[in-house]
């Protein structure tokens, strides 16, 4: 059965509702994926909307009306499933706030989804996100950039700076590992929440992790590397480009046990 469940401030959304947002750019969400009625990390997703409400309106709202909110859409739904949670604003695009902004809250309900199996060949694109800390909406160039890697037989995209650092991929955060340490790159990414949960948890099991500007040319051969998000903790990458990378099982055995010992809880 396939679950398809959207609130628009706490109540069941109406076209009325939704035909305004249905072109609009100025947004941020989290998404998150919902195992037996119960979220890892969702401390970092609240944490994620009061920063980036507050980066983008100049105002959040409180914790308990987001996760009302939340708990209405999950009541209704499977005890899987991935919920995606947008916050926008009134005024909407394209028009000055004022001294009153009020915000609207979308969540949507969906089947949960299922990571792909890796490992990924991930072609290298010079690409740097506009708000690199805010997962914001309407960023048609992931999908592009995923498209055109496709279209050249690689399975997603990973992203270079200017300076051609590595930094993230279209939907993922990037780690590195040189058999002794987790390797975080070292340029502007946004901080997934998995990537956070795993960060804490590697910190705690005393696993050694530094962050390090790591750049396409000087992988060779010695570096294995693994993608993250919401659907998973790590799938491994076989290549970055034409340079083929480290397949270490360990690696990815380290990053599934740290985030095993996130406590997972009832929004």
């Amino acid at each position: 059965m396939t679950t398809s469940i959207t609130l628009f401030n706490g109540r069941a959304a109406e076209a009325a509702d939704l035909a305004p947002l249905a072109f609009a750019g100025f947004a941020h969400f989290t998404a998150m994926q919902v195992r037996n009625h119960r979220v890892r990390g969702l401390d970092l997703h609240l944490a994620r909307l009061r920063d980036a409400s507050d980066e983008l309106f100049g105002r959040h709202l409180a914790d308990e009306t987001i996760l009302e909110q939340m708990r209405s859409a999950l009541a209704a739904a499977p005890p899987d499933a991935s919920l995606t949670c947008f916050v926008s604003s009134r005024p909407r695009e394209f028009a000055p706030a004022g001294d009153d902004v009020d915000l609207d809250v979308l969540v949507k309900v969906t089947d949960p989804a299922t990571a792909p199996s890796g490992p990924l060949s991930l072609d290298v694109v010079e690409h740097e996100r506009h708000l690199p800390r805010v997962k914001h909406v309407g960023e048609v160039s992931k999908t592009l950039l995923l498209r055109r890697a496709s279209a050249r037989g690689f399975d997603d995209a990973a992203f270079a700076d200017r300076s051609g650092r590595l930094s993230e991929a279209t939907i993922w955060n990037l780690a590195f590992w040189d058999g002794e340490a987790v390797i975080w790159p070292c340029a502007e990414v946004l901080p997934g929440v998995t990537m956070q949960i795993l960060t804490r948890r590697l910190d705690a099991l005393r696993v050694p992790q530094r962050t390090q500007e790591v750049r396409r040319g000087e992988l060779g051969g010695r570096l294995a590397a693994a993608v993250m998000n919401s659907w998973t903790p790590g799938i491994a990458v076989a290549r970055l480009g034409d340079e083929p990378l480290v397949q270490d099982q360990e690696f990815l055995h380290i990053l599934n046990a740290a985030y095993a010992e996130e406590p997972a809880v009832a929004p």
